[in-house]
């Protein structure tokens, strides 16, 4: 008796459970393959992801809140910790940079594919005349790597700022300079850190995080990639972006390098990023 002989004598109770089975084997088949997929050496680590406007003063900063929203809730549904090290608000609404360090099994493996340009196309809430406009922001994503970093950093390549944090009013405001920004001088690399009161604590950990960029950019300098070197994406503008969420005059998001598309934008504004994130992991 061969299976479509079986399938035809079952009762509909046995063939309803059978389909039930597939689609867990199937399932079970396609997170194994995900799995193999994130075996990059630094894929299990946590992360610090960057969201940085592009041109276009208020449009670009509320933008770059939108992103970040939707990572923030993209981190709840997968069941990651997260901590905003450090942002600053726009100037009418928005942000005009954010950094938040995510905790989690393959932080890094999954987020690592949103590095890049991101585009918006909307109706603007800040044009009176209703007029479409086109955003842009760029999301940086770097690995916290899981061992001791070794790299000699000198005080006299440091610029030490420090200033009063940003905070939401009333108590919460910290009133004395705990707010630091470390400047690398020979790379222009710049990291701030404003989420404990202490200003020792929040030094502490911009300078982990420094050591971390730095150490990165010695892997892509091993490995010859200066083009994908962390703070590089230089062109925030048309032609750059890696996804685009166009919202108006039609519903579509599509992920310029997977082809992935979806019209239902909400959700994915909502953090269910999930399948394109996947579906990018599945190119190689």
């Amino acid at each position: 008796m061969d299976n479509l002989e079986l399938i035809n004598i079952l009762e509909p109770s046995e063939l309803a459970n059978l389909e039930t089975e597939i689609k867990t084997i199937e399932k079970q088949i396609e997170e194994l393959e995900i799995k193999t997929l994130l075996n990059g050496e630094y894929d299990n680590c946590n992360c610090y992801l960057e969201i940085h406007p592009g041109a276009g003063g208020t449009e670009s900063c509320d933008w770059a809140s939108m992103l970040s929203r939707m990572y923030l809730r993209f981190c709840d549904n997968m069941k990651y910790s997260y901590e905003i090290i450090d942002s600053e608000n726009g100037e009418e609404a928005g942000l005009k940079s954010i950094t938040i360090h995510i905790k989690g099994l393959y932080a890094y493996g999954y987020l690592k594919k949103e590095k890049g340009v991101h585009r918006l196309v909307r109706i603007s809430p800040f044009d009176s005349g209703g007029r479409r406009h086109t955003s842009f922001a760029s999301v940086l994503v770097t690995p916290e790597y899981n061992k001791e970093i070794n790299i000699e950093v000198k005080e006299s390549d440091l610029k030490i700022d420090v200033y009063h944090s940003s905070g939401a009013g009333g108590q919460s405001v910290n009133t004395s300079n705990s707010a630091v920004r470390i400047t690398h001088l020979s790379t222009n690399i710049v990291v701030t850190c404003q989420n404990e009161r202490s200003q020792a604590r929040n030094k502490e950990i911009a300078l982990k995080m420094l050591k971390n960029k730095l150490y990165e950019l010695e892997l892509q300098n091993l490995e010859d990639k200066q083009n994908n070197i962390k703070g590089t994406i230089d062109n925030i503008n048309f032609g750059s972006q890696i996804r685009s969420y166009v919202l108006e005059p039609y519903k579509l998001i599509k992920d310029n390098r997977s082809g992935y598309e979806t019209s239902n934008v909400m959700k994915v504004l909502d953090g269910e990023i999930l399948p394109m994130i996947e579906a990018n992991l599945k190119i190689r």
